[in-house]
């Protein structure tokens, strides 16, 4: 069944979980135009390459990762076909060894569950306890891919207004980084 680019937030919300009516609901409230597609889980960044042909925007890589102790959580955010270190990342924000942050953390601060990630949660996480990291490749873009908490619909934004609107209103500056193939 081909996927269908939508305009905004579904006609009807029923069955729908609370975390993906709330980036409806913040995107509308800060005017933010957005298309979506709805679609089975996509859990692998492979499973999303028809949706980005959908969306025509590279779905990003969205990954929780904390340090070791599990007091500093980071958000990495990269263009879907990138690859990192996390060694060389660990350096470059200096922080002790990087790992992924268990599915605990994920509810805990950003309402998310594996195969969700998404800059979206952060809307969530209104204490501030994970740091967005943004790789440069991705302000490169007019559009970006992300899932809105939820990894059964994908949406299609404008970059900036993700660094305009979005970021601000949730209180999340960003550190841009350039991240090197690896």
């Amino acid at each position: 069944m081909p996927l269908t680019l939508e305009n905004g937030r579904p006609a009807d919300c029923a069955g729908r979980l609370d975390k993906e009516i709330r980036c409806y609901d913040l995107l509308d409230k800060l005017g933010i135009c957005y298309q979506r597609v709805d679609h089975e889980a996509a859990m692998t960044m492979e499973a999303c390459q028809a949706i980005d042909l959908a969306l025509d925007a590279v779905i990003c890589k969205n990954l929780l990762l904390c340090n070791r102790q599990r007091t500093a959580f980071y958000l990495l955010m990269l263009p879907g076909d990138k690859s990192f270190r996390t060694s060389v990342l660990s350096k470059r924000i200096g922080s002790s060894r990087l790992s992924f942050a268990p599915a605990e953390d994920m509810e805990a601060y950003l309402d998310i569950t594996p195969g969700s990630v998404s800059v979206l949660g952060l809307m969530n996480d209104k204490e501030n306890h994970v740091q967005l990291l943004l790789d440069e490749d991705v302000l490169k873009g007019e559009f970006f891919g992300c899932h809105p908490c939820i990894n059964t619909s994908s949406l299609r934004l404008r970059t900036r207004d993700l660094t305009e609107k979005i970021l601000p209103a949730i209180g999340h500056a960003p550190q841009i980084l350039s991240l090197e193939e690896s």
